[in-house]
C-alpha cells in the first residue's frame, strides 16, 4: 500500500524539545524575561522565520535578533553533548524497507547537523529542509516536494510528525499522517492516525 516513509526530525526522530526549551529559557532569562509563558508550545513545528515574527509580536521591544543567537548557541551546545532519538527509532529505521526521507523546517546546515550528531544521516538519502521550499509548513509544498525526490506520489506515502502544523502540511499534500506528539497534544483533525510511539503507529498502520 505504501512506497516511501517520510519522517519529522525534531520531536519525530530526535528528541530535541526539551533541549530547546531549556535553551531558551536560558536565552530570555539572558535578556532580562523570567517567565515566556507559553511561547516554546506555540514555536513548535514552525521554522525559524516564522518563529521570529511570533516572538517579535509577542515580545515588543525585545531584541529577537540577541535572544535568536543566544537561544541557537546554547541550544548547539546541548544537543552537541547529547542528542537523543525519540523511542523506538533504531528499530523502526533498520525494519523498514522503504525508501525514507527527512522532511524538516529546520535550515540545511541545521539538518544535517542533527542527523550526523544522532548518527541518523546514512537512512537518509533524501533530505528536504527550509531552504529547499518557498512555502514552510503548514504548507503543504515540503511534503510534496519530498515525495516528488522520492520517486513517489504523496498519496503512496506515509508521514509521521509530532507537531499540528507538521501534521497538517502533510494531510493536505495527501500523504497518510501519522501523528506523534511530544510536547503537545494531537487534535487528530490532521492525522489518519493517533499514536504513542512510532512503533506503535508503524504496526498500527501496516508498515511493520
Amino acid at each position: 500500500m505504501f512506497e516511501a516513509v517520510i519522517f519529522d526530525l525534531d520531536g519525530t526522530l530526535i528528541d530535541t524539545e526539551a533541549q530547546a526549551i531549556t535553551a531558551g529559557n536560558a536565552a530570555f532569562a539572558a535578556l532580562g524575561v523570567a517567565d515566556p509563558g507559553n511561547i516554546f508550545h506555540r514555536l513548535v513545528g514552525t521554522d525559524q522565520p516564522t518563529g521570529r515574527r511570533i516572538l517579535e509580536a509577542e515580545f515588543p521591544g525585545l531584541d529577537v535578533q540577541r535572544l535568536t543567537s543566544l537561544w541557537n548557541e546554547a541550544f548547539l551546545d546541548l544537543i552537541a553533548q547529547d542528542l537523543p532519538l525519540k523511542p523506538g527509532v533504531t528499530e523502526l529505521l533498520d525494519r523498514l524497507d522503504r525508501p525514507k526521507a527527512v522532511c524538516t523546517s529546520s535550515g540545511q546546515v541545521e539538518a544535517h547537523r542533527k542527523l550526523r550528531l544522532a548518527g541518523l544521516d546514512h537512512h537518509f538519502p533524501v533530505v528536504t529542509t527550509l531552504a529547499c521550499v518557498t512555502r514552510p509548513k503548514p504548507d503543504p509544498e515540503p511534503y510534496v516536494l519530498t515525495a516528488h525526490r522520492l520517486g513517489v506520489t504523496p498519496a503512496r506515502c506515509v508521514v509521521f510528525e509530532d507537531s499540528e502544523p507538521g501534521a497538517a502540511a502533510a494531510f493536505t499534500a495527501g500523504c497518510t499522517v501519522v501523528h506523534v506528539p511530544d510536547v503537545m497534544a494531537a487534535s487528530g483533525k490532521n492525522a489518519h492516525l493517533v499514536a504513542p510511539t512510532l512503533l506503535d503507529g508503524a504496526r498500527r498502520i501496516g508498515l511493520i
